[in-house]
């Protein structure tokens, strides 16, 4: 008999390009394997199906909650339906890793949370580059005073797309806007950042401000710049966007130097080298820090969840519930500084301007 623990049977909710990408992950993961596909057409499930079989294809969503082989589900619908789907997949005792933004808020995430919690099932929100060794190594270089006390973190993730008024990007509706959709990643790693020059985990800014380019007709933001400030003395600049294209990475200045990651957020799709910049105090040229791995980026987070279910973890240490929820409110903070509210929050709560 084998000594390998069983793998976790995933189902992946929705079939859309990122359930696509990782599906093809999870083909190359440790501790798991795709089981069976919901989608809300029978049609749509059939056609991802057969691209990765041998899977069960259900043509609807509740359908794949109630399938009992299912041990996990991946949640890749709409930023919006995140959390009905999540308290759906909790109440149906299945662990969860839900796409980025876990919800459109905080409120939502605080709800989301406590289901896993009654319910007893794992919860993370998928932010795979946190899964990735580079981010480890430059929590390590952080923590080890490579470039000494750390002031000023500096974080973009913007790109250019066409404006289409019913597409998820820009449409009011499904959580459109650079804050959501790539502002997660740059608010997520600068408290990263900031927690890490301090030893923890994560800290949560004290202060947000925030400012925001928002489309005419849709009133989501095209693109966005926030100042952060951090416990400690650290200050943050954040830029995201969704119809601007702009010099994206992570740059860290401290005391004694700096550090560059050109590609912090998705990084060796496919397994393979990326690098970390050092400029060390009084030095003209930077230190080439390569990480190598031969996993798969997706796949290292599929193992992120499948390594904590087998210890018996309802969380994964890459990304826990508290550090999603931190993150929740400091994106709240950043849309209310730059005028951006949904019609979805304006119907819940008719007070809000």
């Amino acid at each position: 008999m084998s000594d390998q623990p069983s793998q976790v049977a995933w189902g992946i909710l929705g079939t859309g390009a990122i359930a696509h990408t990782f599906a093809r992950g999870l083909a190359k993961s440790r501790t798991g394997k795709l089981v069976a596909v919901g989608s809300r057409a029978q049609n749509s499930a059939n056609a991802f199906a057969k691209e990765f079989r041998p899977v069960r294809a259900h043509g609807s969503y509740e359908a794949l909650l109630a399938d009992p082989v299912v041990q996990a589900v991946y949640i890749s619908t709409p930023h919006p339906t995140h959390a009905e789907w999540c308290l759906k997949a909790a109440r149906a005792h299945k662990h969860i890793l839900c796409e980025k933004p876990l919800t459109l808020n905080h409120a939502e995430a605080m709800v989301v949370a406590e289901a896993a919690r009654e319910h007893g099932v794992f919860l993370m929100e998928a932010f795979m580059y946190r899964c990735h060794p580079q981010t480890a190594r430059l929590v390590e270089l952080i923590r080890s005073g490579a470039i000494g006390q750390v002031g000023v973190v500096q974080a973009t993730f913007s790109f250019y797309a066409d404006y289409n008024a019913e597409g998820r990007l820009f449409k009011n509706e499904l959580g459109g806007g650079g804050i959501l959709d790539v502002g997660c990643y740059t608010t997520s790693i600068a408290r990263l950042v900031a927690g890490a020059a301090q030893g923890l985990p994560f800290v949560n800014p004290e202060k947000i401000n925030g400012y925001a380019r928002l489309h005419p007709e849709a009133g989501t933001d095209l693109y966005a710049v926030a100042s952060a400030q951090f416990p400690g003395g650290i200050l943050g600049r954040l830029a995201a966007g969704v119809g601007l294209d702009q010099d994206n990475g992570v740059r860290v200045f401290g005391s004694e130097g700096s550090l560059h990651l050109p590609t912090p957020y998705v990084m060796a799709r496919d397994g393979g080298s990326t690098t970390i910049f050092l400029t060390r105090k009084g030095s003209a040229k930077p230190e080439e820090i390569v990480i190598k791995t031969k996993d798969y980026l997706y796949a290292l987070e599929a193992d992120s969840v499948g390594d904590a279910l087998a210890q018996g973890r309802l969380e994964s240490p890459h990304m826990t519930v508290a550090d999603t929820l931190g993150n929740m409110a400091a994106l709240d903070a950043w849309r209310a500084s730059a005028g951006l509210v949904y019609e979805s929050e304006r119907r819940r709560f008719p007070s809000r301007p």
